[in-house]
């Protein structure tokens, strides 16, 4: 038997060093995102990257209105959370650096933050917002978004084939700033602590709130980076390699998500349109096609993206600003025209099934990605050849 130091290091290894399975993540992300709901509201992404686009434009002169406070505006502090919980990780774990890919690879970052920019404005939200968050609230809109996203990465998988076809990354750029001492990550848990401190006594309006988000968003953070979760895994892989480990901790992270929300909304603890929008069935079809498509090209979801930023990769930093920058306009630009309220209508679907029947849709559905994606693992039938 080891002493008790050696244990401690064995447990330290565990959480800190070594990679989390898929499965773990998705279980840990399911419950997170349940808290989340609980503190108040859902778990999303683009709000608040479209915050950080708005602030852009506001003070570049282009909008008007004066955007919410970044460091007071719910899903910002989510997201702020979330990079600085991914950043602890990658810190403590000694896999921080700033990575320069080679120019072709900042160019599709370019465009595909564009693709997701789009998509997720039609979609009202990305694979977290858009998909993820709101099939857990049962909302028909997340199950349009599903079949967009599949389709999308198809499109993009494509894409990339013939990229490597006919054209040569060129040389990568350098690698910086690498081997930070674990000890700057402690001192980052640390101020994390202090921030939320700091939130639960100010006297700002509903500042208190702000350090739930900003606590549990640190822990997605840091359950995405040590587990390397990743949505454009999930659904890329089963379609290039046939390996399914990510989809299945996705279908089954969805599954308890799902079975949470839906007691919290039951019992009349949280509204029952959060996350139930007015863009099914076409605009989350369409904007799930284009997120999709543009995911696979960017290497990175709006999740997957904010965590690979804290991590230091470059092409990912490129991918979120611009994928900001063109929520922000597009929004701004489709709020203006008034075409929000076109892209389809809201269908909560305890309306039409009850409770029960709407989370046996949600299992059903994803029991069949988990059962298709398994069987393709051994037979390799829906991957797709270069």
């Amino acid at each position: 038997m080891g002493s008790f130091g050696e244990r401690l290091v064995g447990v330290y290894e565990s959480v800190f060093k070594r990679t989390w399975s898929p499965m773990t993540g998705g279980i840990i992300l399911a419950i997170l995102a349940i808290y989340m709901e609980a503190w108040q509201r859902p778990w999303g992404i683009v709000g608040g990257l479209r915050n950080w686009g708005d602030w852009v434009f506001y003070m570049v002169g282009l909008f008007d209105k004066k955007p919410p406070h970044i460091l007071f505006y719910s899903s910002s502090v989510m997201n702020l959370g979330l990079l600085a919980g991914a950043w602890v990780s990658a810190i403590i774990a000694r896999e921080f650096a700033f990575r320069v890919p080679p120019m072709l690879e900042i160019w599709k970052g370019f465009f595909a933050g564009i693709l997701m920019g789009v998509g997720s404005t039609l979609a009202y939200g990305c694979n977290v917002g858009g998909f993820y968050s709101a099939v857990q609230n049962l909302a028909a809109n997340g199950f349009a978004m599903m079949v967009g996203l599949i389709a999308g990465v198809i499109v993009g998988l494509k894409y990339l084939y013939w990229e490597m076809e006919h054209f040569t990354p060129g040389p990568a750029g350098p690698t910086f700033l690498g081997n930070i001492p674990p000890v700057i990550g402690f001192i980052g848990l640390v101020g994390l602590i202090v921030a939320a401190y700091a939130y639960t006594y100010s006297n700002v309006e509903d500042a208190s709130l702000m350090a739930g988000y900003l606590l549990i968003g640190a822990g997605i953070g840091f359950v995405f980076h040590r587990s390397r979760l990743c949505m454009v895994n999930a659904f890329r892989e089963p379609f290039m390699t046939g390996e399914a480990a990510m989809g299945k901790a996705i279908a089954v992270s969805i599954t308890l998500g799902a079975v949470g929300v839906a007691i919290l909304k039951y019992a009349g603890l949280r509204d029952t349109s959060l996350f139930v929008v007015s863009s099914f069935w076409w605009g989350s079809l369409l904007g799930g096609f284009i997120f999709g498509t543009g995911m696979v090209v960017a290497g990175g979801c709006g999740s997957g993206s904010l965590w690979r930023v804290a991590e230091g990769q470059i092409k990912l930093w490129v991918v979120m600003i611009t994928f900001a920058l063109t929520n922000s306009l597009m929004r701004h630009w489709f709020g203006e025209n008034h075409w929000m309220s076109k892209l389809g209508k809201a269908v909560y679907l305890p309306d039409t099934f009850g409770y029960g029947g709407s989370i046996f849709l949600v299992i059903a559905a994803m029991l069949v990605w988990y059962i298709v994606i398994d069987w393709n693992e051994e037979s390799n039938k829906l991957v797709i050849e270069m």
